[in-house]
């Protein structure tokens, strides 16, 4: 199940837990703790928005703290 999490990491854009967890046919929950197991191995990181502001990138309205969506990039290791 870690791989198919990394996949939909790799493939980019905002990922929702309640999206991640229907198409790992898992629960929220459990797509959490996977997370935070990939974070803490080193294998993805929160991304990584601009400190000066947003230049209006195709991201801007999940770069808001206050969505509720989170954003993850893959760290390059376990490719």
């Amino acid at each position: 199940m870690l791989e198919k999490l990394l996949a939909e990491i790799r493939i980019g854009g905002p990922l929702e837990t309640g999206t991640l967890a229907s198409r790992l046919d898992t629960s929220p929950k459990m797509v959490e703790t996977l997370l935070m197991h990939l974070v803490q191995t080193g294998h993805i990181q929160s991304y990584q928005s601009c400190n000066d502001g947003c230049g209006g990138c195709s991201l801007i309205r999940e770069c808001d703290p206050a969505s509720s969506v989170r954003l993850w990039q893959g760290t390059g290791k376990g490719k």
